[in-house]
């Protein structure tokens, strides 16, 4: 009788080791959460980076559905490198068949942008506020940031990277228009220390992440790598014309055992989506599959 309890024990144990969910999300990083309705808001700061690093890194990424799975990678375009990816899209596009160009515009580079940022307000999970996070967003806002540089009138500039008297807050306005997610309603406030106490602004300025290792060549997938894994998404064909077959289901069981990492002639059209609406589908398919 006893074997036989410690037998159910045991395999108790095994079912639920199996059925254990696993966290592909980096806490690290913030996003403001979006309503039914796709609209959010949210307010932070945007900060300066860490003593020797820098307010700003560009990561540029691919993220497409083929008969062998997905293909969620970091782009060696980011630093400076050939891409198997690109090369494949650039040799689509340049075929001008109107289908080709098609399926490279669905494999185009996203680029993003990675900042340090304080959480000043986030209705949606208050438990954010007062904390520092890795903030990933994209051509959108970073024209935002762009123009709050460049305002016409000398005192009314705004460095979006400073806690001090000379920066800002960010308020962070998402809608849906169109089916699309646009940021283009956020907006600076008026300048003006995000604290008061020197001690808090030290603070606030330690517990920022180190953005350099988001560029560094060592933290990027070899080309070799890249072109393996490619191959193997797109079975051995460029174009990948099983991928359409593919249902919600077998999205996420290619998924579930993949984690996206850093280790990622005529140009092809570069995406400036800037809500990551790809990212996040695949998030989505990972979580129904928890």
């Amino acid at each position: 009788m006893k074997n036989s309890k410690s037998s159910i024990d045991k395999l108790i144990g095994l079912l639920e080791e199996k059925s254990e969910t696993k966290n592909y999300k980096d806490d690290r990083f913030w996003r403001p959460e979006q309503d039914k309705s796709g609209n959010g808001m949210a307010i932070v700061r945007f900060l300066p980076g860490l003593e020797n690093d820098t307010p700003i890194v560009p990561l540029n990424s691919h993220a497409f559905q083929g008969p062998g799975g997905w293909y969620i990678e970091n782009c060696l375009t980011t630093i400076g490198q050939k891409d198997p990816v690109v090369e494949v899209n650039t040799m689509l596009w340049n075929t001008g068949l109107d289908s080709d160009k098609d399926i490279a515009r669905k494999r185009k580079i996203k680029k993003h942008f990675i900042s340090n940022v304080y959480v000043v307000s986030d209705p949606a999970n208050p438990q954010n506020e007062g904390k520092v996070f890795l903030f990933k967003y994209g051509e959108q806002i970073k024209k935002l940031l762009l123009e709050a540089m460049k305002d016409a009138y000398e005192d009314e500039k705004i460095n979006p990277f400073s806690i001090d008297s000379d920066g800002a807050n960010f308020r962070i306005k998402i809608k849906r228009e169109s089916g699309y997610i646009t940021y283009n309603y956020s907006k600076f406030d008026s300048k003006t220390d995000l604290v008061k106490d020197q001690a808090a602004k030290d603070r606030i300025l330690k517990s920022q992440y180190p953005l350099k290792p988001f560029n560094d060549p060592a933290n990027f997938k070899s080309y070799d790598e890249l072109k393996a894994r490619m191959n193997e998404v797109l079975g051995g064909d460029v174009r990948g014309i099983a991928s359409s077959q593919l249902t919600a289901e077998d999205v996420s069981e290619s998924l579930v055992e993949k984690k996206p990492q850093i280790k990622e002639r005529k140009p092809v059209p570069v995406s400036e989506d800037d809500d990551d609406t790809d990212g996040l589908e695949i998030w989505k398919s990972l979580k129904s599959k928890d």
